[in-house]
């Protein structure tokens, strides 16, 4: 149960879960602010920092011949931060009708708003209003939906399997999680396809009609046997294989088509991958199961069924747009295709008149696929359950738009996701000047060999911790690279190797921002801001900074001095702070070597006020120091 919560907890931070809202008051007396990551130079006054320079025309406050500048300012609080969230029940509009067991799922932790047939003006006149969105296949929700939902709309669910009716790309600009239920209609789909198969084969729509018709026509509705013939299945996921696995029990042969399925995968079913054209080459039927893309949209076509065996018959419970219907109509006339049973159409419904439904050639149905009563409950458990998850903060493994990161990877990498958003937080705040963050480094040391170590989920917090505190920006894990790089953030990966145990995923990770100008000086390596931070007991720790080697848990907030290593500094700077009740959580310090140059690293709870750290700075050992704000 505690890997569960802190799972979940990791995620709502990289998902942006609906949180309840939390008690700043501590930082209420100063203003937050926020710049954009192009232009830093307003970033100075986000945090405090003091640097000593020995000189004689002092710009501010000259105390013992020395020049202290000082500013103080609380970090950004960005539009969708806890401290301006929306407080209790989070909204669900359900757009299209769901199975009563999803929706008492959804109410257990929601407001739900059930509204269907709503137009597109409708759609986006109640969308800023809510929190998740429930749709089937009959919605849209397209750019203009997400426009009007101002940020708030947070995960858009798809009652079923294809999300060609959602726009992922703006759901992805905008940080919106997109999620499907591609389980619970599988087997109906695939039952539907083989029912249309075995129907198209034996003409039974076609003798049913002619029965009723009072007509006793035996010669004129001779089939065909299914045993033998070649089965060429288009798309070999969920419901393609499970087409594949009932048509080898009747005795078919099946090849398929696929440019992403394993061939193993199809090995084990008795299944051989070909190309498209072979497909079309050898099939006496073909089964199509492929999402509608670009790239598939229309892939059936003049050019396609001329390369066709004569009197193929053709079964869709896929998407409609996938088949050129006024193509299809041609093949059926000139014989190329004897027969097609279609469930799925271009535009739904379609027109009474449509050629292609009259076609005496023709079996439809009306988008029948995951029509069983078994199979819409499912969905809308499943669908339910994602939606609920998500609002929680837990990544659904049936998200579309974010990457699939397994929940034993997200267990492992819990703390370390906590790590990396810390580190890039702190980094961006030592930064100074207007030149901006653009590029970005990040090591990490770990014994794990490359494919055993994803990483995916780090660069994303790394991402989030940079860019937030310095915008109105919100990052998240579905558009943490899409924002980098409309932002001009290159950030490089790299693994260094080391000889750690392998049950420990990570010994460190190393954050350097090359090209900029730094606030507090010591932090600078190699001509670069250099943060190095690990885990310890399941707490992200600040290991390293600059050339200096620290420990302070990153929890609260820090402050960074630079000093002259001498006796007594841990003193001077813990009386100040306690004059002011301000708790220290962990105090560190690390030294070149005895009465030379050191660095201080203090944890502490509260937020010290401007007139403490004034006072810190004022200490005649402390060349400089910067306080920054988790």
């Amino acid at each position: 149960m505690a890997a569960t919560s802190a799972v979940a907890a990791v995620v709502a931070g990289a998902l942006g879960a609906v949180p309840q809202r939390t008690d700043l008051a501590a930082a209420a007396a100063v203003p937050s602010r926020a710049c954009s990551v192009s232009s830093l130079a307003s970033f100075q006054s986000l945090s405090v920092s003091c640097k000593t320079a020995r000189s004689a025309r002092a710009v501010s406050k000259k105390v013992g011949g020395r020049q202290i500048v000082c500013s103080v300012a609380a970090p950004s609080t960005s539009p969708r931060s806890a401290s301006t969230e929306i407080v209790g029940k989070p909204t669900v509009l359900v757009a299209e009708k769901l199975g009563e067991a999803g929706l008492e799922l959804l109410k257990k932790i929601a407001n739900v708003d059930c509204s269907y047939n709503l137009s597109q003006e409708e759609l986006c006149a109640k969308i800023s209003l809510c929190d998740a969105l429930i749709v089937r296949s009959g919605t849209k929700v397209t750019r203009e939906v997400f426009e009007a939902s101002n940020g708030r709309l947070k995960v858009v669910g798809r009652a079923g399997v294809g999300i060609d009716n959602v726009d992922l790309q703006a759901a992805t600009e905008v940080g919106c999680l997109v999620v499907n239920a591609p389980t619970a209609n599988t087997i109906a789909a695939a039952e539907h396809g083989i029912a249309l198969l075995t129907a198209l084969a034996r003409n039974v729509a076609q003798a049913s009609a002619s029965m009723k018709a009072g007509e006793w026509k035996r010669n004129k509705y001779v089939g065909v046997s299914l045993v033998d013939k070649t089965l060429a299945v288009m798309g070999f996921g969920k419901v393609g294989s499970e087409v594949a696995r009932r048509a080898k029990g009747l005795g078919m042969q099946v090849i398929a088509h696929d440019p992403y399925a394993p061939a193993d995968r199809a090995r084990a079913i008795g299944v051989e991958l070909v190309s498209f054209d072979e497909a079309l080459k050898r099939a006496d039927f073909i089964s199509l199961h492929m999402p509608l893309t670009p790239s598939t949209d229309k892939c059936f076509n003049d050019e396609s069924f001329a390369k066709c065996k004569k009197g193929v018959r053709i079964v869709n419970v896929a998407r409609g747009g996938v088949i050129d219907e006024e193509a299809l109509v041609r093949a059926l006339d000139s014989g190329i295709v004897a027969q097609a049973a279609l469930d799925v159409f271009t535009v739904e419904p379609p027109a009474k008149d449509d050629k292609l439904i009259q076609h005496e050639n023709v079996v439809v149905t009306p988008h029948l696929g995951a029509s069983t009563m078994e199979a819409q409950e499912g969905v809308a458990v499943e669908i339910a359950e994602a939606v609920v998850g998500a609002l929680q903060g837990e990544l659904a493994a049936t998200a579309v738009n974010a990457p699939m990161v397994p929940a034993e990877v997200l267990a492992e990498l819990s703390p370390y996701v906590t790590l990396a958003e810390r580190l890039g937080r702190l980094a961006v705040q030592l930064v100074s000047g207007g030149a901006g963050v653009k590029d970005v480094k990040v090591t990490y040391t770990s014994s794990r060999a490359d494919d055993d170590l994803d990483t995916r989920l780090l660069r994303a917090m790394i991402t989030k911790g940079l860019i937030e505190p310095v915008s109105s920006a919100f990052i998240n894990l579905v558009n943490a690279d899409f924002i980098a790089k409309q932002r001009g953030l290159r950030i490089s990966e790299e693994r260094r190797p080391s000889d750690g145990a392998v049950e420990v995923p990570l010994e460190s990770i190393e954050v350097r921002i090359s090209k900029v100008d730094s606030r507090f000086n010591t932090a600078m390596s190699s001509g670069d801001i250099t943060l190095v931070g690990t885990v310890k007991g399941g707490v992200p720790h600040l290991s390293k900074v600059g050339g200096f080697s620290v420990d302070v848990s990153l929890e609260g907030s820090i402050i960074l001095c630079r000093q002259v290593d001498q006796p007594g500094m841990i003193g001077k700077v813990g009386n100040f702070l306690g004059e002011q009740n301000v708790n220290i959580s962990f105090m560190s310090v690390g030294r070149d070597s005895p009465r030379k140059q050191a660095v201080m690293a203090i944890g502490v709870d509260d937020v010290p006020s401007k007139e403490v750290l004034t006072k810190i700075g004022q200490i005649s050992a402390i060349e400089e120091f910067v306080f920054l704000k988790l």
